[in-house]
């Protein structure tokens, strides 16, 4: 019979994977290995949360992770200064003073950890007034492959930072 591999070592070689596709190090056999390991471990997330992958995406796309990040958003008018409440590769969300324009497009700078700032076009993807402020969700438009990769990076250093070791 074969054992089902113990979590605490998927985690650890998972981890191991995860610090060399930072350093740029893995074979493309590894690489492999890797996605679809994130792909697991993203549906394992979703599920404890109770979601479900957005349709036609992989999992490891719509995982939101509690991160606070500065975000900068360039509105027709205005621009507004704030911190992320949580990311996606396909989005974030933060707590502004009142709601922007919900029309069109916006530019936002993001400040990634680690490496260079994330410029992106961004909408409203939905907003809900709070007490004292309103939570806004923030959909990126027309990410490359490159940049979305970046992004799901940082959500996975996050979850690997949350999970103990």
């Amino acid at each position: 019979m074969v054992r089902a591999m113990d979590i605490t070592q998927w985690l650890s070689e998972f981890r191991e994977l995860h610090e060399r596709w930072r350093r740029g190090t893995l074979c493309a056999g590894d690489a492999t290995t890797y996605l679809g390991a994130r792909e697991e471990l993203a549906r394992a997330l979703l599920s404890t949360q109770q979601r479900s992958p957005n349709p036609g995406e992989p999992a490891r796309r719509s995982l939101r992770v509690a991160r606070a990040l500065q975000v900068t958003l360039d509105t027709a008018d205005q621009q507004l200064r704030a911190m992320t409440v949580d990311l996606s590769s396909g989005g974030f969300s933060a707590l502004l003073a009142r709601p922007p324009p919900q029309d069109g497009e916006m530019k936002c700078t993001l400040r990634l950890p680690g490496s260079e700032p994330l410029d992106a076009a961004v909408t409203v993807a939905s907003a809900k007034q709070q007490p004292g402020n309103v939570r806004v969700d923030f959909e990126f438009r027309r990410l490359s492959g490159e940049e979305r990769d970046r992004l799901e990076g940082v959500v996975f250093d996050t979850v690997l930072s949350q999970l103990a070791r």
